[in-house]
């Protein structure tokens, strides 16, 4: 008896299953053909609509234009990194992931209407043919320059390795403008733009791209700076916006066991969900290490930062950084057309995602909503420290950037610094080591000889906000009521600008510094002055040197407070 009533109350129970089951397979089928339905409808929508612009619309229409502008615009409704990749930027594709490009070799900037030569590489087309900084370009085989940005004469430039282009110079002191006759060639972007020694057997190594071959570069300037007495290690991420996945799990291999877990993706394909662990055997899993990371720190640069932190391997010194937990894939579109898509998300060793703004909900205007502080889930490193996901990676010791001066920011935007480097330059043939380059008081006094006369106005905040407030007392027809008062403030302010030459002259004599060595050295040169007054780099060494504070900075705060 109770059997069946057992079998009874089980054939009843299959019985709702099957049929609830049943249901939702069909509320489920109903769902996939509705949002079949709206793709098509929409789809047909858009295609009559194209149609009728093609057929109707007054001035015409250009396909590609057109099309790559709805393309743009239905992508940028995701987040900033989804995007169509017509087949003419397939090499500026190329450029991002494989750092390479046929080319002169020299960065280039517009001014006043015309593109200039910036900073030639050092050995390349552009430098072996004699190009300078300032050098105007007038034209590119015969095709002037006129009218172009740095982006259209950057195109003009780029070209097949091997094949040769005319360049028409205009450079200051020369009667008439000139020819040069270049080759270009395979130009490789470096990932580590500068390495050396700091004092005290401190090495540094500056990354700032992810390309193709990243790891090899810092593994050979690794095992260089140990070959010339490193003992300690200062590695510089900051504004490095990251690349390539793989790249940063290699570099934490050079530094971290094998087979570790670096990084894992998940996405709404399970293809896309994977781990990546460290294949290698590392190259040295003792030296002590201080990552610099600032906001400009982002992707692959976080996954390179907030894996050694999450392995107490690392003391992060710095900023936070940018936040950006998506990856990307480039997939394929006709035509040799392409598309680059957010994929997943990825997680590292602790478990958490670094991810700052949720793209999926967004504000009345469009704009994404950061993570609120109330969602961040806090995790453990493999030592107990408490860390926090959202948001990006939080550095273990925080270093404020200073803030750039009004007229500092005008110096270097205006190219003044940039020109009296040139004009430097030309006066002094040799500079000597870099180390050993000061801009002392009579160089200074020489600079603001050399600014006598020049436009380098600038507008203070307080400015700002003073025309902010002129513009609404206009509006409410109140400005003959206060324009004595207003008037007064605004030379009181324009007086306090007269000194600030002077007032601002040790930051400005940093920038003079940067600039002018690299005349001599290019990027290395400027890279290397920009060291000695670095306040973060400064922090990192002390940390480096101090063993106590170092290793308490890799400790669960309870250990390092004794509890």
């Amino acid at each position: 008896m109770r059997r069946k009533r057992f079998l009874k109350v089980c054939g009843l129970g299959l019985g709702m299953c099957f049929s609830v089951l049943g249901s939702l397979q069909a509320q489920q089928t109903e769902v996939v053909e509705n949002k079949e339905f709206e793709i098509l409808k929409n789809l047909e929508i858009f295609s009559t609509a194209y149609k009728n612009l093609e057929l109707s619309y007054v001035d015409g229409v250009e396909p590609g234009s057109l099309i790559k502008a709805a393309m743009d615009a239905m992508m940028a409704t995701l987040d900033p990194y989804t995007v169509y990749i017509p087949e003419s930027d397939i090499e500026d594709l190329r450029i991002m992931t494989e750092g390479e490009y046929g080319g002169i070799g020299s960065i280039i900037h517009y001014r006043d209407g015309s593109v200039y030569i910036s900073d030639p590489y050092e050995g390349f087309p552009a430098d072996k043919a004699g190009l300078k900084p300032g050098d105007k370009i007038l034209e590119v085989n015969g095709e002037s320059t006129k009218g172009k940005n740095t982006a259209d004469v950057s195109a003009m430039l780029k070209g097949q390795a091997g094949t040769s282009l005319t360049l028409l110079i205009e450079r200051e002191g020369e009667a008439k403008p000139f020819e040069v006759v270049l080759t270009r060639q395979e130009i490789k972007i470096k990932n580590v733009t500068y390495y050396g020694m700091l004092r005290d057997s401190v090495g540094y190594i500056r990354q700032d791209g992810f390309t193709d071959g990243a790891s090899q570069e810092v593994k050979q300037a690794f095992l260089e700076l140990k070959g010339q007495g490193m003992k300690y290690l200062v590695y510089d991420l900051r504004y490095n916006g990251g690349g390539l996945l793989n790249e940063a799990v290699s570099i934490v291999n050079l530094f971290y066991r094998k087979g570790a877990p670096v990084v894992s993706t998940k996405g709404k394909l399970s293809s896309k969900n994977h781990t990546y662990f460290t294949m290698e055997a590392p190259v040295d899993t003792e030296i002590p290490i201080v990552f610099l990371t600032s906001r400009g720190t982002a992707s692959a640069s976080e996954i390179l930062s907030g894996a050694m932190q999450d392995y107490d391997r690392a003391v992060l010194v710095g900023e936070r950084t940018f936040g950006k937990g998506l990856v990307q894939n480039i997939l394929p579109l006709p035509y040799n057309a392409q598309m680059k898509v957010t994929v997943a998300k990825y997680y590292i060793p602790s478990g958490r995602c670094v991810q700052a703004l949720d793209y999926s909900h967004k504000d009345e205007n469009g704009r994404p909503l950061p993570v609120p502080d109330s969602l961040r889930t806090a995790f453990k490193t493999a030592g107990g420290r408490v860390v926090y996901d959202g948001d990006g990676i939080e550095p273990d010791v925080e270093v404020q950037v200073p803030v750039v001066s009004d007229v500092a920011f005008s110096l270097v935007t205006k190219y003044w610094i940039f020109d009296y480097a040139n004009f430097y330059a030309k006066k002094h043939p040799k500079l000597g080591e870099v180390s050993d380059f000061v801009v002392d008081d009579a160089l200074y006094e020489d600079f603001l000889k050399f600014m006598e006369g020049k436009d380098y106005s600038y507008k203070l905040a307080s400015e700002r906000l003073l025309d902010e407030f002129k513009s609404v007392v206009e509006s409410d027809s109140c400005l003959p009521a206060v324009e004595e008062q207003y008037d007064l403030l605004v030379q009181k302010l324009a007086d306090t600008k007269k000194g600030d030459l002077r007032k601002h002259q040790k930051e400005i004599s940093g920038y003079l510094r940067e600039e002018i060595a690299s005349r001599y050295y290019y990027q290395a040169g400027r890279a290397e002055a920009e060291l000695a007054g670095d306040e973060t780099v400064n922090e990192a060494v002390e940390i480096l040197l101090d063993r106590e504070r170092y290793q308490s900075l890799l400790r669960p705060v309870a250990d390092s407070a004794g509890k």
